[in-house]
């Protein structure tokens, strides 16, 4: 069984040679994470302007001292949170290669854990 990181790597790869011969648009939604990091960011400030579907910008953050995959999520330029540690891997590996990867958010939910709120899906263009 591969793990995850290895099939966000063929998803990526797999990207690359779709976007060679499609002539229309692909939307190959290569992972589905909860937003980490809800309660120390904008994400509370920000959250009745939130909608399902809005886009989020993702960026590396290669000087983080805590994470050195991280990959920040934002909404609008306010920063909400991050990539959790445990899926981030693969995407700050295609970032740092160019790769044309996208976010939006695909689920908002009042629950009571702060880290179920914001649920998103990266894809790749």
């Amino acid at each position: 069984m591969r793990s995850a990181s290895s099939a966000i790597f063929a998803a990526i790869a797999l990207m690359g040679a779709l976007r060679a011969h499609a002539e229309e648009t692909i939307r190959l939604v290569v992972q589905s994470s909860p937003l980490a990091g809800f309660r120390y960011h904008a994400a509370g400030e920000v959250w009745p302007e939130l909608r399902v579907g809005d886009p989020l910008e993702l960026a590396r953050e290669n000087d983080n001292p805590y994470d050195l995959n991280a990959v920040s999520v934002s909404w609008r330029g306010r920063k909400l949170g991050y990539v959790p540690r445990r899926d981030n891997a693969a995407l700050a590996w295609g970032l740092d290669r160019g790769e044309a990867l996208a976010a939006r958010i695909s689920r908002l939910s009042r629950h009571p854990n702060p880290a179920r709120r914001i649920e998103f899906e990266i894809y790749a263009r």
